[in-house]
């Protein structure tokens, strides 16, 4: 078995309109899904993709309103990057970066900035047979626009402790450098880690809550069985309606999801509409009214 490199990241937001604004305005991404936490149903769960919502382009964020800013530390995943198909495309989002009054740090292949809330981004030339992951946004165009998750940086204590899980659990190689690289029968992607820094983390906004690897759903069972196995604790599998997903944590401490490339979140809502109203799975329903009472207003980013 073969993971098919990074299926979703999920992240913090203390102000989910402005999170809203730079991920679907200024980084051009589609709202596919406008939910809530499932396991706090009073937050909200927003998620940015490609067009379809695609496994591979999908990152999200809780909001926890007025949420202070957090900090990354050791255990903490502190920078998300994606890939871009060229150096004139880096060129293009330094301009549009800086028009949005965020600075970014560019070299020949690659640019590393922050979001508002101070999550750390960057996005890499890289070159690919994997498919493209586009959103479509009518200021990016469709040759510079994203195209999906290249990978993940995390700060570590002891590197070596993870060895094990990625190379004799997970299936990684190893890159050399304190990275891993895993490639699945569609897609791939990297995780590395840094040397930490003196400060403790701070979960917060700005952070890094999970990351999710992609695994066909006829495998899904079989991954949880290999982890547990292993020795390490893992939840039993969870039905998310979109997807099925079990959770453990990586030795570093950053928590590990494995989550099921289908059914999609195109099983409820028409493609042609996905993110542009509230959609809750079956189970959630009935707290339609009572969530309308404490979710914050947010925009159709397609009205």
């Amino acid at each position: 078995m073969k993971l098919d490199g990074i299926h979703h990241i999920t992240c913090i937001t203390g102000d989910a309109p402005r999170n809203v604004e730079f991920y679907t305005g200024t980084m051009g991404l589609r709202m596919v899904k406008k939910s809530v936490n499932q396991d706090d149903p009073t937050i909200y769960h927003l998620f940015y993709a490609d067009e379809l919502g695609s496994p591979g382009a999908d990152i999200t964020f809780f909001e926890y309103p007025g949420a202070p800013r957090g900090r990354a530390g050791a255990g903490m995943v502190h920078r998300i990057v994606w890939r871009v198909d060229s150096p004139e495309a880096l060129v293009f989002w330094e301009g549009r970066l800086l028009d949005a009054g965020i600075e970014a740090a560019r070299t020949d292949d690659r640019m590393r900035f922050f979001d508002p809330e101070g999550l750390g981004l960057e996005l890499r030339v890289v070159e690919t047979d994997d498919e493209p992951l586009r959103a479509k946004h009518p200021d990016v165009p469709e040759e510079f626009a994203i195209t999906g998750f290249e990978g993940a940086r995390a700060y570590s204590s002891d590197v070596d402790a993870s060895r094990d899980l990625f190379e004799k659990v997970l299936s990684f190689e190893d890159a050399g450098d304190a990275s891993w690289e895993i490639r699945g029968a569609t897609r791939g992607s990297f995780y590395a880690f840094d040397a930490a820094p003196a400060q403790h983390g701070l979960s917060g906004a700005g952070t890094v809550h999970h990351v999710a690897w992609a695994t066909p759903m006829d495998e899904h069972q079989a991954w949880r069985d290999r982890i547990a196995e292993r020795g390490y604790e893992v939840t039993p599998v969870i039905d998310r309606f979109w997807f099925r997903s079990i959770y453990f944590r990586e030795p570093s401490g950053v928590l590990f999801e494995i989550a099921t490339q289908g059914p999609g979140f195109s099983v409820d809502e028409p493609v042609e509409t996905l993110g542009e109203h509230l959609t809750l799975p079956p189970n959630f329903e009935h707290l339609r009214d009572k969530l309308a009472e404490v979710l914050t207003p947010l925009p159709n980013p397609r009205a």
